[in-house]
This record gives structure tokens, sequence and C-alpha cells, in this order.
């Protein structure tokens, strides 16, 4: 079976800063490249961030905050420099000793977490307020979050990607067997960590990417270790839910992830068994829609809603937007439902007419809205990313020809009408997505 559901999209600009990395943190120090040049990469590089520049940007409303602060940090750095002795006992609590510490928490949130890296290496209590965890923390309480896109084009490597910035960044590789390499995987960004899942030589397993750390790990285990199921985040938690155990049997179980806490929680079961299934969260509630199930493994056409205060699962028929058609093939030829929530409204990409759909919640029922991008390719679904990403919709795919291949990401916004897709950055890569997930912190 093919791996994973996928996202991506591109747009043409005149000039890429590409940069190559020594690591402060999470974020290197840049050299100049051009785009789609042959790159001679240092096999030893471990990240890899390229910016492209477009003729004309949307601003970004971060940009203000960095500006009113940056001229405070560079009085910071300029002060240490001049008094090198007293490097090490430059890292006050304070932070920016101008305005104190809670006034400089309360400005750096409100920097872009592409900028964080720099702004750790600038002494030991910035390192550490970044690589604590606590201004992500902080910005989830004050709702500033920011969307990047990761995903995998090429087995055991990823990038992320800025759709408001328009910078990429390269994970890490992961380190893993061949058993690992060939199983089929799930992804998941939740709080400050990417979730990769798969199968090892004799069980399932969890590589675990961090934010702060900008390393991947494991020995994480769910209650019950899955594949194939159906999942979706909201902030710092995760549910995931049906798919299949080690010995194939489809499951009905559930549970809960706390990435603050590190926990796994066992969540009533759901009322009908599935795997090969999607998941979103809307209107506070954790949908799970479609997938396979029963004993002949049939198509399932209904989703089930999970209530979070009440612990409750309630059955609702027709909620899935595959389209049951002549002569297609078997139902485990097909991806999951590729769907996505938008300001509480959910979407879904129909890869067999190149359609984009959204759901009727008092009707129930799906209504076409527009098309996907011409170039959203994919096998039966497979190898093309369909994913919500803020207040847009992000398309991650690319053209199966033949010659060199390239991705593209294209993005839409509901609010301001029918799908009028934005090519926001093409990218030399695969053109078959692997894994996709979207993280907001």
């Amino acid at each position: 079976m093919l791996e994973d559901r996928p996202c991506l999209a591109s747009r043409d600009f005149s000039r890429t800063r590409e940069l190559d990395t020594t690591w402060h943190m999470n974020y290197p120090i840049p050299s100049i490249k051009r785009p789609f040049d042959s790159t001679t990469d240092d096999e030893n590089s471990e990240i890899k961030i390229i910016t492209k520049i477009p003729k004309k940007q949307s601003p970004n409303p971060l940009d203000a905050t960095v500006l009113s602060i940056g001229s405070i940090l560079l009085s910071t750095t300029h002060q240490q420099d001049s008094e090198p002795d007293q490097s090490d006992h430059s890292d006050s609590s304070s932070l920016i000793s101008a305005i104190g510490r809670d006034n400089s928490i309360s400005c750096l949130i409100r920097c872009s977490r592409s900028d964080y890296g720099s702004i750790a290496s600038l002494n030991r209590s910035f390192r550490n307020l970044v690589r604590s965890g606590e201004l992500y923390r902080l910005r989830r309480q004050n709702r500033v979050v920011e969307h990047w896109v990761y995903f995998s084009c090429q087995i055991l490597e990823w990038e992320a990607f800025d759709p408001v910035g328009r910078r990429w960044m390269r994970l890490p590789r992961m380190n893993s067997n061949d058993c690992f390499v060939f199983a089929d995987k799930e992804s998941l960004a939740v709080g400050t960590e990417l979730l990769v899942f798969g199968r090892d030589l004799m069980t399932h397993v969890i590589y675990r990417y961090s934010l702060l750390t900008n390393t991947w790990t494991t020995g994480m285990t769910m209650k019950w270790p899955r594949c194939l199921f159906g999942s979706a985040s909201l902030g710092e938690i995760a549910i995931v839910a049906g798919g299949c155990d080690s010995h194939g049997n489809i499951l009905s179980s559930a549970e809960l992830y706390n990435s603050e806490l590190g926990t796994w929680t066992v969540l009533p079961s759901m009322i009908k068994a599935r795997k090969m299934c999607s998941a979103v969260f809307m209107d506070g509630k954790f949908y799970v829609i479609g997938g396979i199930g029963g004993p002949d493994s049939k198509l399932l056409m209904c989703g089930e809603e999970y209530n979070l205060e009440t612990r409750t699962w309630t059955e609702i028929p027709n909620m899935s937007p595959v389209r049951v058609r002549d002569n297609e093939p078997p139902a485990t030829s097909e991806a999951p439902p590729l769907i996505a929530v938008v300001n509480n409204d959910l979407f879904a990409a129909d890869y067999a007419d190149m359609e984009v759909r959204k759901y009727n919640k008092v009707s129930r029922d799906w209504v076409t809205v527009g098309w996907l991008p011409e170039r959203a390719d994919s096998m039966y679904g497979w190898g093309l990313a369909f994913r919500a990403c803020g207040d847009r919709l992000i398309v991650i795919g690319g053209p199966r020809n033949a010659g060199d291949g390239f991705i593209e990401v294209n993005s839409w916004v509901p609010s301001e009408g029918p799908p009028e897709w934005v090519l926001l950055e093409r990218k030399r890569s695969g053109s078959f997505v692997y894994n996709c997930a979207v993280m907001g912190c």
C-alpha cells in the first residue's frame, strides 16, 4: 500500500535566499544561492532554510513587533560585546533590562518564531527561555499562532514551509531501520512536536521531532499501538482514533495525547471500528470521517462526533465526502478522505473530479464550491496534501511527468470568495507527498 497522505504549493520569485546552516537553536546563518541551482550541500548539514523573496508580499503582522524591539535587542548585543569579560554574567533574568522580564516576554511572544533561533543566540537567558517552551505556551494563551506546513517527499526527510514568510526549513534526517522505511506511516503535529507513526522490527514505533531542540527521539508508545488511523490536533492535545493493530484487526478505540505532559489517555471507543479514516476538530469537537470497516471491509460513508465534555460519540450519516462511482478501484486502494477545517467550515478535495467541496452542517450534505489547482496530481488521492493552515487551505503536490520532479504549494483563503489558488512556492523535489502535518504554535 502506498504510504500516508501529504500537502504543498508554490510561486516563482526572482530571487532566492538559501540558508545553509550551522545552527543556533533551530535556525541557521545564511548564504546566497539562486533558485533551482544544482545544490552542493554538505551531507553533514543538519538543516537548510530557503527564503524566497517575492516581488510583492502581503505585510506580516509580526513585522511591526520585530522592528519595535529590534533596536532594544541590538543594544543588548552591543552591551554584551562591549563587556566581553562579563558575558557569562549577562544572563540576567530581566532579559531585556531596559523594559524588564515581563515586558520582554510580551514583546518576544509577538515575534515570528523563525526569529527565535537568533534571539536564543543572544545569551543563556534567552536560550533557556526559547528551549523551555514557555514562549510557545504564552503565545497559545495570547492566541499568537503561526502555522507552518511540515511534509515529507523523500523517505525519512522532512521539510517545513512558512506560508506567510515563505521560508523553507529542512529538519534533521530521521534515523531508522528498513522496516520503518517501508511500513505505512501516519503523521501528526501537536504543540511544538511532530509525531511520525510507523513500524519497527517487532512493534509499532513513534518518532517525535521537537521544535525546541531540533532533534528526533523515540521511545513513546500509545496505550493501543496502531496504524492507518485518523487523527487531529487542537493546541497542545491530539486525538487518534480507529486504525488497525499489529495483527490487522480494525479498531474502534481512541486515545488523547497531551504534548505538555507527554501522556496518552484512553477515550471511550467509537460506535464503529474503522481504518483508513480521516479526522478533524470543528466547533470544539472531534470528528472521524469515512474509512473502511465491518467484517467485509466496506467503505463507510458515516462520520462520528466526539464531545470532549460529555465523553460521548454520536454517529452522523453521509458525512464522508467520498463519491461511490462505477468501475472504481477497491476501497483499500484509495487514500483516506482529503479533508480540512478552516474557521469551523469543513472542506474536502475530490481528487477524481479535481473539485473542492464544502460540508453543509444544516442539510448534512456536500456542495461543490470550485476546483483544485491544475497540477494537483495524485494516485487515487495518495501523494497529494490538502491541509488547513490558519485561515487558508493549502494544497501541496506536483505533476506526474518525466524529468526532474517538483512540488507546488498553492493557497486559497475561503473567506475571500470562491477558490482562486495562489501559487506560493515551487520547489525542486519529489512530486509525491508521503506525509504532511500543520504545526500551529
